[in-house]
């Protein structure tokens, strides 16, 4: 037999590089078989197939999932909706809304036995030792712990703590002037002023004792954990689209997923152990809510599990307004001008401002009104499922299992409802309105949420806000640095990411 009749015989390496290649080939072409299959029943059979938005969004949850992941969610949120209408398909399974009808579909009250979305299941969780918090908690237990909570938030309660309120905005003003003494020329972060206030008046109220934050006018751990833990939190929770690895990351992990939760539980959990332990007479929290007749079925778990809410809830939000309103005051100093007008005409002293009279305060309200707007502390939506059955939101038939949620800063930012919405214009909340406001929607405006799970801390953190602002402003005139001009372009992770608000305050009387 001649040699050019011989077989080939190839070396057992190359014949093995050759399978492997042929299975990595198989494999690659499965994959994108599948994708294709994949992307063209979602373009064209699925049920959300007809809502409109970009196709690569209807395609896959990547392109959402990397602007959450780059902190500009909140902006994307505005442009789509901009861009295709009051309803946007802004993932597979998703929808997106910034129609005001959206707040009663999808988070208000519905009549007896009518379909509505719940709360997503994915994206609410209990806390660390596994009980349900007042958000998290389905409707029953929703219900139970809010009427446990609600005495010590009623309006009666909290204008028992009005002194609190006072003592610690009498002590930021007096902190501020302190620095202003020291050097004339100082230039003070408002935002780590107005955090350090409010993390002291909530650290009194859900544990007897403030954090001392303002005193020393720096952060204590325990704070800057929570800073970082949003961000964090907010960039893992990415991981709840693909619903798999996220329950294999838990497995593999343990708590250690959740480290920094972890640590925020730990520090509330010996924060309620020290007051239950040491008693006290003053209205405060747990005062509240053990002396009324349902308070005393709260376990220790419930406890701790909504202190570690309250602590986020009642603080960071309320700090957050505070910056964004004084921000926009000081870009506008017409409005700056009118609003210390009103505060500094309606109170001779510092003793004369009060709860009641900063109420009677209109264009103070109306300012806050428009700060809520422009600058909502929760800009992004809150992640809602539909029931197998389907609903209807704003007039469209939801099929089950589609994820919804109500837009904040699209909403705010949308002309349908509201004129002018890049422009921040208190007087849109006044009888003095133009015209062209006389459209505006009013009950689009619902930064507090919506309905029977709106937020309990309504009311204190309107109390807090006036008090703080109107009691600066009293005694200060302020001036926005020059490196602070673009303060409002920021990342978002679940709540804003805040730079430092650097601001020059004069004292304008003793």
């Amino acid at each position: 037999m001649s040699s050019s009749t011989l077989p080939l015989i190839l070396p057992s390496h190359i014949i093995h590089t050759l399978t492997f290649s042929k299975a990595v080939l198989g494999l690659v072409v499965f994959v994108a078989l599948r994708f294709i299959g994949t992307a063209i029943y979602r373009l064209y059979f699925h049920p959300l197939r007809n809502f409109p938005g970009p196709k690569l969004h209807a395609i896959t949850q990547i392109p959402a999932v990397y602007s959450i992941w780059k902190g500009q969610y909140h902006n994307l949120m505005v442009e789509l909706h901009h861009k295709y209408g009051h309803v946007v398909r802004v993932s597979p399974n998703e929808l997106s809304f910034n129609d005001h009808r959206a707040w009663k579909d999808v988070h208000g009250h519905q009549k007896p036995g009518q379909p509505k979305p719940i709360k997503h299941p994915s994206w609410y969780v209990p806390a660390i030792n596994d009980v349900h918090t007042i958000i998290s908690a389905n409707d029953v237990d929703h219900a139970r712990t809010r009427r446990i909570f609600s005495n010590a938030f009623s309006d009666k309660a909290l204008k028992q703590q009005e002194g609190l309120f006072a003592r610690y905005a009498d002590l930021l003003v007096h902190k501020i002037k302190e620095s202003y003494n020291k050097d004339k020329n100082h230039v003070i972060d408002m935002v780590r002023m107005y955090n350090y206030t409010t993390f002291d008046i909530m650290s009194d109220l859900a544990f007897g004792e403030p954090l001392y934050l303002l005193t020393n006018e720096e952060y204590i751990p325990w704070v800057t954990n929570i800073f970082k833990s949003i961000r964090t939190g907010s960039k893992a929770g990415i991981i709840r689209y693909w619903p798999s690895l996220y329950t294999l990351a838990k497995k593999l992990t343990g708590n250690t997923f959740q480290k920094k939760r972890v640590v925020h539980f730990q520090y509330c959990v010996d924060r309620v152990d020290r007051r239950i332990a040491r008693g006290s007479d003053q209205p405060d929290i747990w005062n509240l809510v053990l002396n009324a007749k349902e308070g005393r079925g709260l376990s220790k778990g419930e406890m701790y599990a909504n202190t570690t809410v309250f602590m986020i809830a009642g603080t960071e939000t309320t700090a957050t307004l505070l910056s964004g309103l004084t921000y926009y005051l000081l870009k506008h100093p017409e409005v700056l001008k009118k609003l210390a007008a009103e505060i500094r005409g309606a109170f001779q002293s510092d003793e004369d401002i009060t709860i009641e009279g900063l109420q009677r305060l209109k264009y103070l309200h109306a300012c806050l009104e428009e700060g809520l707007r422009m600058y909502p502390p929760v800009p992004i939506g809150l992640p809602h499922l539909v029931p197998p059955q389907g609903v209807q939101i704003c007039g469209d038939y939801i099929p089950g299992g589609t994820t919804v949620q109500v837009q904040q800063l699209a909403m705010y930012r949308s002309e349908k409802n509201f004129a002018e919405p890049n422009s921040f214009i208190p007087e849109r909340w006044t009888s003095e309105a133009d015209g062209k406001f006389n459209s505006d929607n009013k009950h689009a405006l619902q930064p507090f949420a919506y309905g029977p799970r709106n937020c309990l801390g309504k009311n204190l953190a309107y109390h807090e806000m006036r008090i703080i602002l109107a009691k600066i402003i009293f005694h200060f005139d302020l001036l926005l640095n020059e490196e602070s001009n673009d303060w409002d372009t920021q990342e978002v992770y679940t709540l804003w990411q805040k730079h430092p608000l650097k601001c020059k305050l004069t004292p304008v009387r003793e």
